[in-house]
């Protein structure tokens, strides 16, 4: 029955993406988990929100989104991670870092995503009876960010320290250089002084990588010393706002 609960899973996440009808009952508190490596470990509150019971089964894995809890593999231990949640109850999930066959990285957070599969319950009752009926299973996904203790700088300041450069190429495109040991995940981004934000010109950044964005609509890349004002995501799900200036 895991089996068929997890491939039920992966198989509708895409279709209920596209129906406007189909919601979480079982609500995930916060839209991101930050594990301290000081601590060793986190908890994640749920809330199953509907008037029904829900099947719910939670896994880790390292960025496959068809992944499933037969074949995710981290190095975390999550628990409970198959269970039964009441009607408007609350349910919180342990996950605590084992360190697996290697250590994670010491100079630089590492990212990891955290599944969580919401099983409705088989509609019950005569007006159901010989009835046929499309059932959505919705898995709710976050990123997991687990950061090592003592890195440089802080995490609250890492955008601040992005460096936009002209990106080569025929399309008008920025290059995001990020000099800090944290992801830092751009949400929206806008050039010069009409605060017109640009479609697609969002994205993660790496510890100490790059991210390419491009400038759909622009002829060109803005020139060097144009104005960036942009929106980052913190460790609570806030947004914040930044500015910069283009480098050549």
């Amino acid at each position: 029955m895991k089996n068929l609960y997890c491939t039920l899973g992966a198989a509708l996440v895409a279709l209920v993406v596209g129906v406007g009808s189909a919601h979480a009952s079982v609500v995930v508190g916060g839209t991101r988990v930050v594990l301290p490596a000081q601590s060793g470990e986190v908890t994640v509150r749920l809330t199953n929100d509907s008037d029904h019971p829900a099947l719910v089964e939670a896994w880790i894995d390292t960025g496959d989104l068809n992944s499933t809890p037969d074949n995710a593999s981290s190095p975390f231990l999550i628990t409970p991670p198959l269970f039964r949640m009441d009607s408007h109850k609350d349910q919180s999930l342990r996950i605590i870092y084992t360190q697996g066959a290697q250590p994670l990285p010491g100079d630089r957070e590492s990212l990891f995503w955290l599944n969580v599969l919401e099983v409705p319950p088989k509609p019950t009752g005569q007006q159901n009876a010989g009835q046929n009926y499309l059932q959505f299973a919705i898995r709710s996904r976050l990123k997991l960010f687990y950061r090592p203790s003592n890195l440089q700088g802080d995490v609250m300041k890492a955008p601040d320290r992005l460096a936009f450069k002209i990106a080569g190429g025929s399309e008008a495109a920025l290059e995001v250089h990020n000099p800090t040991p944290y992801y830092v995940t751009i949400s929206k981004l806008s050039l010069g002084t009409d605060g017109k934000t640009i479609d697609g010109a969002d994205g993660m950044v790496a510890p100490f990588g790059e991210l390419r964005l491009s400038l759909k609509g622009l002829a060109q890349a803005p020139a060097a010393g144009t104005s960036i004002a942009f929106t980052t995501i913190d460790d609570y799900g806030a947004a914040n706002a930044h500015k910069a200036t283009v480098t050549p």
